[in-house]
């Protein structure tokens, strides 16, 4: 098992570039099943759920060549599985949206229900009866889906909740369908425009995507493309959350501020003086942050989940009392335990987090518990006074690129252990 060994205290400061969105690339990597051809992908980040992704796509034929840094080319042309085995499926969540694409372009697929952090329930169900709507029978049995499809139709699919993944998998299952298929209440973020962007350029017809209404005209010819993904605003939000906790400050390159709205609000409300340019995101951080009253969690473009556990490790050392709601996820506070460890002053109760600045934390051995908590804790170690370790780091790698080495050039005092290395120090 390798860990993080931090030396926090010193300030971050200097330039950093975004990598491409991890949320944009596994769904889009998914969507090149439906094309049969072969499509380029380019700032494709280097993470353990891309590869995953990637062990998936081989595992159904597919074929994956790296060329040079952040871009991948996949063909699809010699699929010929339809079946996802199922310690893949266990490995990450994000494996669920394979099930629109394979049934576009395979009319079947098996798989397990997917597994993935464990920071709530994050029921399935509306992925399944959206794609009912559209004509696949689904059985369900011992722990498996077998979703077919003999033909599929377009239908009006009206979404309970703005589920990302469940607007991903009927865009991608629609594209094979007879007819127009609206999907009404969908999600709106990012990473949805981002892969209408890749469906339109490989030659589908899909409109709508970051509104209210999102209509996919199905039935079309494609071809071989290639696509950008688009910067990772949660990377960019974790950069300056540690720049912010150390005092120091940054330029993100490759950034889209709009993207970032909601979290640069909130950090500005903590006292950070945020300039936004064109594709730049520049942060200086005030001597001691300021608490911010009241952040809750809200589908785009509210304040994003994936952010709550990075905002609130801020919260742990500004002046001041903050209550953090999280209404998306009902277990992303088992990180909370963890930064008690460190000397944080914060009380749980359900969804509501009340949080008490400290003047600093300390640092300590602690352990990553899913990958949005496990970079709240190298946050704090950032921030802390002496010597952080941060355990079960593999968590930490399915969504950040290098992690320790992006955090090293802007100054961090962080390096990556193995099990060997330190029998050897030993």
């Amino acid at each position: 098992m390798e860990q993080f060994r931090i030396n926090g205290g010193a300030k971050l400061t200097g330039e950093y570039e975004l990598t491409g969105a991890k949320n944009a690339v596994l769904p889009i990597l998914a969507a090149t099943i439906i094309t049969g051809n072969e499509c380029k992908i380019t700032s494709c980040p280097d993470l353990s759920d891309v590869h995953t992704m990637f062990t998936i796509l081989r595992e159904l034929g597919c074929k994956i060549t790296k060329e040079a840094d952040g871009e991948v080319v996949v063909d699809t042309r010699p699929v010929n599985s339809y079946t996802i085995p199922e310690h893949l499926m266990r490995e990450m969540r994000s494996s669920v949206f394979l099930m629109g694409p394979m049934i576009a372009r395979c009319g079947k697929v098996t798989l397990s229900y997917p597994g993935g952090c464990e920071i709530g329930l994050r029921p399935i169900d509306i992925h399944l009866s959206a794609l009912r709507k559209l004509g696949v029978t689904i059985k369900e049995a011992h722990g498996f889906l077998e979703c077919t499809a003999d033909r599929l139709v377009g239908d009006r699919i009206v979404l309970d909740f703005p589920s990302v993944g469940a607007t991903e998998n009927v865009m991608l299952a629609a594209t094979a369908a007879e007819g127009e298929t609206r999907i009404i209440n969908p999600a709106k973020e990012p990473e949805i425009i981002d892969l209408q962007n890749f469906l339109n350029a490989c030659g589908a017809k899909v409109r709508g995507a970051g509104t209210g209404e999102i209509v996919i005209s199905g039935k079309n010819s494609y071809h071989q493309v290639e696509h950008r993904v688009i910067p990772d605003r949660i990377e960019g939000g974790t950069i300056l959350a540690a720049v912010a906790i150390t005092g120091g400050n940054v330029i993100l390159r490759n950034a889209i501020p709009e993207h970032m709205s909601m979290i640069l609000s909130k950090l500005k409300e903590a006292g950070c003086r945020i300039r936004e340019g064109r594709n730049t995101v520049e942060l200086s951080a005030p001597a001691r942050l300021q608490a911010v009253e009241t952040v809750k969690t809200l589908p785009y473009p509210g304040f994003p989940t994936d952010m709550q556990s990075q905002f609130l490790t801020l919260m742990t050392v500004a002046q001041g009392t903050s209550v953090i709601t999280e209404t998306i996820f009902e277990s992303r506070f088992k990180y909370v335990e963890e930064l008690r460890k460190m000397g944080a002053k914060v009380k749980v109760d359900g969804r509501t987090a009340v949080v008490t600045g400290v003047k600093q934390l300390t640092g300590a051995k602690v352990v990553a518990k899913d990958l949005r908590g496990g970079a709240s804790l190298v946050i704090a170690g950032l921030g802390a006074r002496g010597e952080t370790i941060v355990e079960n780091i593999c968590h930490i790698d399915r969504g950040y690129d290098k992690f320790e080495m992006a955090l090293r050039r802007i100054g961090a005092d962080i390096r990556r252990e193995s099990s060997e290395d330190r029998q050897q120090e030993s």
